[in-house]
């Protein structure tokens, strides 16, 4: 008789508590049911540079996602392999006009608003130019991105940014919105439909267990 086949490991993702970064691929595992294993790794003590880390991601940032032979080391890459990896809950739609926009706005996000305040960036500015003179620098990033998007989706956005479905724009949006008003002090009143989606990702039980202080390694005072 043969015998009965090992228990495929469950996937891994290395994540801090606090990156809007790992917190949009903790949105995207929850939507799509993916069981895995949290591994914190605390940017603050910094371990993204101990060695066996920089194994997974050599550019020092988290997330990073292992499932068996496949390490992704970039929440977009992790995104877009989830997609194609489990596709029966889709965060891209089939109509390729809306796909783009999608596509679009997780790449404004990903590349034109979050690296211009992650973490090593305030750091520098902070070092170089004195404390605190790095959230100005900070909220007239976010301004400028919100008010490309604000644009972009005031006009199809429905219960959702791109109708009354999550798509990946959503997850994008999420954690963003979510530092901006929590971390950033940004005056959401001139980003009414961005203020309404955040409202809506709040209550969504998919976002809500992704928030930073539902996450094993937040501190008890998050």
């Amino acid at each position: 008789m043969a015998s009965a086949e090992a228990p495929a490991a469950r996937p891994i993702l290395y994540s801090y508590w606090r990156s809007s970064c790992s917190h949009r691929v903790r949105i995207a595992l929850n939507l799509k049911g993916i069981d895995y294993e949290y591994k914190a790794v605390n940017l603050l003590k910094g371990e993204q540079s101990d060695p066996e880390f920089m194994k997974l991601n050599p550019m020092k940032f988290v997330p990073a996602w292992v499932d068996g032979d496949a390490v992704i080391g970039d929440s977009y890459a992790i995104a877009l392999y989830l997609e194609d990896k489990y596709p029966q809950r889709p965060l891209l739609p089939q109509d390729l006009e809306k796909k783009a926009l999608n596509i679009q706005i997780a790449s404004i996000v990903c590349s034109g608003i979050q690296p211009l305040h992650n973490l090593t960036l305030v750091r520098f500015i902070e070092q170089k130019v004195g404390t605190g003179e790095s959230l100005p620098w900070v909220q007239q990033q976010i301004d400028r991105g919100f008010t490309a998007v604000e644009n972009m989706i005031k006009g199809c956005a429905g219960k959702f940014a791109m109708g009354d479905e999550v798509q990946l724009a959503d997850v994008f949006l999420a954690p963003q919105i979510f530092a901006a008003v929590t971390r950033f002090q940004i005056d959401m009143s001139k980003y009414p439909t961005l203020a309404r989606l955040h409202d809506q990702y709040m209550t969504h039980p998919a976002f809500e267990a992704a928030l930073p202080d539902r996450q094993p390694d937040a501190p008890s005072s998050a």
